[in-house]
């Protein structure tokens, strides 16, 4: 769980900004709720001097190895961006024949975290090379000694998620770029189900960041990606300006309930038990033998959704939270009907009734 720069600021980013949504991350609340790492993506890269050191922009962020103490400071790690090409996605200099002294560059600086992207990698690559190129990174990273997590990001070209561990990865996109609207967001969720063989504690499918706050979605579809997200067991990294969110985003990215169907011990990722037109229903094994049941309605009107638990594989009398409002709903026989909003989701956490 964390917050990386790229959804909301792209290439606008310095050292003054990363300060400030650490700042934020703090003071808002979501660390306390299990945000932790802070991700420089793109927009932070200088050039590799004649002894092959990488060095930020020096405009931009005139000490790297500070702002990575400063972020340690407020209890939070941090992470930063690079590719295995020559150039970033957007032309920046990268890691290509850089890959052992960049990884000792970037434990020096203190980062604890590694988004390596494809963008140029196919002009020095050839298909067959990707893997290789992935795990050369993964070996330089571990060569530093300091644990860094790995997340791989090449939009789940060559099915990642069959080789994404073997590379040394401990997460990888599965998927291209998120936007911020309901039909972007909607079809990267869904297109996860069938993959959650490949997902567990240190090895997880990434379906691309949080939009939540952003502002191109209304409340009901934010709640959707959420819900969504962590039915996936899916990294959480916000991606929207934390110095400048109003309640109602804080009280998405923070629901405690809700958060712990994603952060769940077992790290099950659910699968859609429920395919029916623009009725999808979504289920998570959970640590303590209860179960997740995701919601989704996908019309563009409100509609009435019944959920049959026995057809879930669940049992007939059972008892139901909802996770949004954390409501009790009592001792349930057979199934329920709820009402959706549009484009809107409902999350549930069922156990047997007593």
């Amino acid at each position: 769980m964390g917050w990386n720069s790229w959804n909301h600021f792209q290439l606008a980013i310095d050292d003054a900004i990363i300060r400030a949504e650490a700042n934020a991350m703090v003071t808002s609340g979501l660390k306390a709720a299990g945000y932790e790492y802070v991700v420089i993506d793109g927009g932070w890269e200088g050039f590799h001097d004649t002894n092959g050191v990488f060095h930020p922009n020096a405009e931009k962020f005139p000490d790297m190895k500070g702002l990575c103490d400063y972020v340690h400071s407020l209890g939070l790690k941090v992470g930063i961006h690079t590719s295995p090409g020559p150039t970033t996605c957007r032309g920046h200099e990268a890691s290509y024949g850089h890959e052992k002294q960049d990884a000792q560059t970037f434990a020096q600086w203190g980062m604890d975290f590694v988004k390596y992207d494809w963008c140029s990698g196919d002009e020095v690559y050839r298909p067959e090379e990707m893997q290789g190129a992935y795990k050369k990174m993964s070996d330089a990273l571990k060569a530093t000694g300091r644990p860094i997590l790995y997340s791989l990001c090449q939009y789940g070209m060559q099915d990642v998620w069959k080789w994404g561990g073997a590379a040394g990865g401990q997460m990888w996109r599965t998927t291209g770029d998120i936007g911020d609207n309901y039909n972007s967001m909607i079809l990267i969720g869904l297109e996860q189900n069938g993959l959650e063989k490949y997902a567990g504690p240190g090895h997880w499918n990434d379906p691309d960041m949080l939009e939540i706050g952003n502002g191109k979605m209304n409340s009901d579809e934010y709640r959707t990606q959420m819900s969504l997200w962590c039915l996936l067991a899916a990294p959480l990294f916000a991606g929207n300006d934390l110095t400048r969110m109003d309640a109602a985003t804080l009280k998405l990215l923070t629901n405690p309930e809700v958060i712990a169907v994603d952060q769940d011990a077992v790290g099950v990722q659910g699968h859609c038990a429920r395919p029916e037109g623009p009725e999808q229903i979504w289920t998570k094994r959970l640590a303590d033998g209860n179960t997740a049941v995701g919601v989704f309605n996908l019309d563009a009107h409100p509609m009435s959704i019944t959920v049959n638990f026995k057809a879930l594989g669940l049992p007939e009398k059972v008892q139901a939270r909802d996770l949004w409002l954390q409501k009790d709903l009592g001792a349930l026989d057979e199934n329920i009907t709820l009402p959706v909003t549009r484009h809107g989701a409902m999350l549930l956490k069922v156990k047997p009734a007593r």
